[in-house]
């Protein structure tokens, strides 16, 4: 079932209408649709994702909106299926006529409504990895490093933090995924380390076992787990209850997924950490100015909740917002043309440099390894 979200206008005085914006264009709303897995194995990321587009949605219909115009947000729940996003990608376009997307994080489900996408000349801003074909990257940005940066942040910490030598991949077979499988395959040798295994499991599997003791078999110390939900910990259970002499070390996810974890492989347990999840032992810098302005609507709606993927999708409508006030326009082509002028553009995540020929935005690696101590998450130095 579609889920429809508005975002209620909490009007300033006197911001109802930007200056610089005709009042003819000022009238009316201005959409933003999202295709989201809120249910499925991408839930977890893409539940924080929508609810950080929200926050990020009410603190700008509280300055005004977006060129005068009140944001409103339609959400359809892909079920993390890419055939589903294909459906909900269509119902928004033509039923719902949203102007630009700020979708999830499921990346097949992107690639496959992206035809749709290019057709309609609606700009996307995602959180997962960018279509593969370049007319389909065109109307496409991502607030997500390139899939390399997870993966050379695990390999740097065995190589200078373990005696390990040799280590195994475990990943999901989403695009995404194998984007990262693919980074370890190639960059592991700069690193002084060996893949000796290279295992898929799907998304709902229940037992990991057998994939497990053959990296392991094969020599394996140390576990690259690529893929988000349960898996991470059924993973950590087949470890521990076949009693190996193994690190796992994983890729960003929400904390909330990663505590039990860390209560089963305790000091054998690591994993890719964004800024913002470990906002209290970040130095003062323009990045921990940006995620305070984000964390302070965030905490007082979620609390301590995880702000990793709230704040990708935070991000994702900041940029959108700039992109559309430096057009004078929320006219999906001029959007698209301005997103690609968002360089230096200060995010939750890192610094984005868009242009013509780079819409990953983040060229910087701005991750971090850490590890869960005594509940508290704490960077790995």
């Amino acid at each position: 079932m579609s889920q429809l979200r508005w975002i209620p206008a909490l009007v300033v005085a006197g911001a109802a209408v930007i200056s610089s914006v005709p009042a003819a264009q000022a009238q009316g709303t201005y959409k933003i649709g999202m295709s989201a897995g809120l249910t499925g194995y991408a839930a977890t990321v893409d539940r924080a994702w929508r609810d950080g587009v929200e926050v990020a949605i009410a603190a700008l219909n509280a300055k005004g909106g977006i060129n005068g115009k009140k944001v409103e947000l339609v959400v359809e729940d892909n079920r993390s299926e890419p055939q589903e996003a294909v459906t909900a990608y269509r119902k928004m376009i033509s039923s719902d006529k949203v102007e630009v997307f700020a979708s999830g994080c499921v990346s097949a489900g992107n690639f496959a409504a992206a035809p749709l996408v290019v057709r309609a000349e609606t700009p996307m801003v995602l959180c997962s990895i960018l279509p593969q074909q370049p007319d389909h990257v065109k109307w496409a940005f991502t607030t997500i490093p390139p899939p390399r940066f997870e993966v050379i942040t695990r390999l740097a910490y065995i190589q200078k933090k373990t005696q390990i030598k040799k280590i195994g991949v475990l990943h999901d077979p989403s695009p995404y995924a194998n984007a990262q499988k693919a980074a370890a395959e190639k960059e592991a040798k700069d690193f002084g380390l060996e893949v000796v295994g290279v295992e898929q499991y799907k998304t709902d599997d229940a037992d990991l076992s057998v994939q497990i003791q053959k990296m392991y078999a094969a020599g394996a110390r140390a576990i690259i787990k690529i893929g988000l939900g349960g898996t991470t910990l059924t993973a950590a259970k087949n470890i521990k209850q076949l009693g190996l002499d193994m690190i796992m070390l994983t890729s960003l996810e929400d904390i909330a997924v990663f505590r039990p974890v860390a209560e089963v492989l305790g000091d054998k347990f690591f994993f890719v950490a964004s800024p913002a999840q470990v906002y209290d032992d970040l130095a003062a810098s323009p990045l921990k100015t940006e995620i305070g302005k984000f964390l302070e609507p965030w905490r007082a709606k979620f609390k301590d909740r995880d702000p990793n993927w709230a704040g990708r999708g935070w991000d994702a409508v900041t940029l959108i917002a700039a992109a559309a006030q430096k057009a004078k326009s929320n006219e999906g082509a001029k959007v698209r043309d301005a997103l690609e002028t968002m360089d230096n553009f200060q995010g939750t995540t890192g610094l984005y440099h868009m242009s013509a020929t780079n819409h990953q935005g983040i060229t910087e690696n701005p991750l971090l390894l850490a590890t869960i101590v005594g509940g508290q998450v704490k960077v790995v130095k």
